[in-house]
């Protein structure tokens, strides 16, 4: 059995089996959608202030400042495939998922005892393997939960809600040093506020958690198969095997190693722009506005039009934003309303749509290694795409480097090709195209 194809759901549905009426969004996903929300104003919290805390709390220099955020990005991709697939195995995703924000909301806490570089950034690497366990788990258990032709408005609106957590946590950070400290400078207790703001919201996540999204079996795995009906390992590279979840999977390995990393796109915006240091902070934030009013509407758009389609189209987007940052000069003043507009078109348009188009393609019984498969695949080649801009960078100039990451994005988007120009794919099959 696919994901895609689901199960039936007599009736409209009820609150009880996490179900909703046709054409809306299941319980599970919103539920789902609130623990991430309150995680991401957790990590967010901590992410405002962490460079601040390191240089100015711990005195840590530039290298290991580059260190501990490097640590951040490089660490979630090496369990995801092994935590999706424990899911799978087990036929609990809830558990896994449950696992994964546990160990991140123990982290917060741990930051408050660490003191130097090694500490800190043992931390850091437990919370972003407290990430990379629970993101394939979560996603099965929204694939599962969700109505094969409303996918794509399922991730979307999950999306939506993770994105404004983490448009509120560096508020609620600036409100707790705002809170605690005296004048310009932090106090020496400050940041101690703030991982403890921190912990209590990352432990309200997990409550709710724990909570409201029911801890269902895996479909086809209720009749109790026992051990022998547990997926192996192994079999996860019997899932490349699918022409369509190969394409998908080596799409978007392609397209996420011409993926210029965000810190790379909001420096060269301020290069551009002469944008102060202070309002600087904004970038992020206003990409992730765009990010939260476009992801749940993209969404749905994909459901209608096809999620390989509206996936292509946001690299497009995403190309925009080079163009602009190559071709613009000096001082003009567009660039700051359209680069992080195009830039948060790029995610609400590819991050929820990929999973959705890649769960339709994949067995339930490996929803969760599936998933983690593809995500896997983007993480690396993203990874690897930032640090080959930044030598680019150092070596030739960040107009040549812009310049390559374009021209690689073309002939991706290119090789990505075109969806089947077909008939709409049946229900069974998700309508992934």
């Amino acid at each position: 059995m696919y994901l895609a194809e689901g199960r039936e759901r007599p009736g409209r549905g009820s609150a009880a089996d996490g179900t909703r009426p046709p054409g809306r969004v299941p319980s599970v996903v919103l539920a789902l959608g609130a623990v991430s929300l309150l995680t991401d104003v957790s990590a967010e919290m901590v992410t405002a202030v962490l460079p601040l805390y390191l240089v100015a709390g711990l005195g840590l220099s530039p290298l290991g400042v580059g260190l501990v955020d490097g640590l951040q990005h490089g660490v979630t991709a090496l369990v995801r495939i092994l935590a999706g697939h424990a899911g799978d195995r087990w036929g609990r995703h809830k558990a896994v998922a449950g696992a994964g924000y546990a160990l991140s909301a123990l982290c917060k806490p741990l930051l408050l005892a660490a003191q130097g570089l090694a500490s800190v950034g043992a931390v850091i690497a437990l919370d972003r393997i407290g990430k990379g366990v629970r993101t394939a788990p979560r996603d099965a258990l929204i694939a599962h939960a969700s109505a094969p032709e409303l996918r794509g408005r399922a991730f979307g609106v999950h999306r939506a809600m993770d994105t404004a957590g983490a448009l509120l946590g560096p508020l609620l950070a600036f409100a707790v040093l705002l809170g605690t400290s005296d004048g310009a400078v932090a106090a020496p207790g400050a940041y101690d506020a703030v991982f403890t703001v921190s912990a209590c919201v990352a432990a309200l996540g997990l409550t709710v958690l724990v909570l409201f999204v029911p801890g269902r079996p895996v479909p086809g795995r209720e009749t109790g198969a026992g051990a022998a009906g547990r997926p192996r390992l192994a079999e996860a590279a019997g899932l490349l095997r699918d022409r369509e979840l190969r394409r998908i999977t080596w799409c978007a390995l392609w397209l996420g190693g011409c993926t210029v990393g965000d810190t790379f796109v909001y420096l060269l915006l301020q290069r551009r722009t002469g944008l102060s240091d202070g309002t600087f902070a904004l970038l992020p934030p206003a990409t992730a506005a765009v990010f939260l009013l476009l992801a749940a509407p993209l969404g749905r758009l994909a459901d209608r039009l096809g999620r390989w389609r509206v996936f292509l189209c946001g690299h497009l987007a995403l190309l925009g934003v080079y163009g602009l940052l190559l071709l613009s000069g000096a001082g003009s003043p567009v660039l700051l309303v359209a680069v992080p507009v195009l830039h948060g078109t790029f995610y609400a348009a590819t991050d929820g749509v990929l999973m959705a188009a890649a769960s339709a393609r994949v067995p339930a019984a490996l929803g969760g290694t599936g998933l983690a498969l593809v995500q896997s695949a983007q993480a690396l080649a993203r990874f690897g795409a930032s640090l080959a801009f930044g030598a680019l960078w150092q070596a030739r100039g960040d107009r040549f480097a812009l310049a390559a990451a374009a021209v690689a994005l073309v002939l991706a988007v290119a090789a990505a090709g075109r969806p089947r120009p077909s008939a709409p794919v049946p229900a069974a099959r998700g309508g992934a195209r």
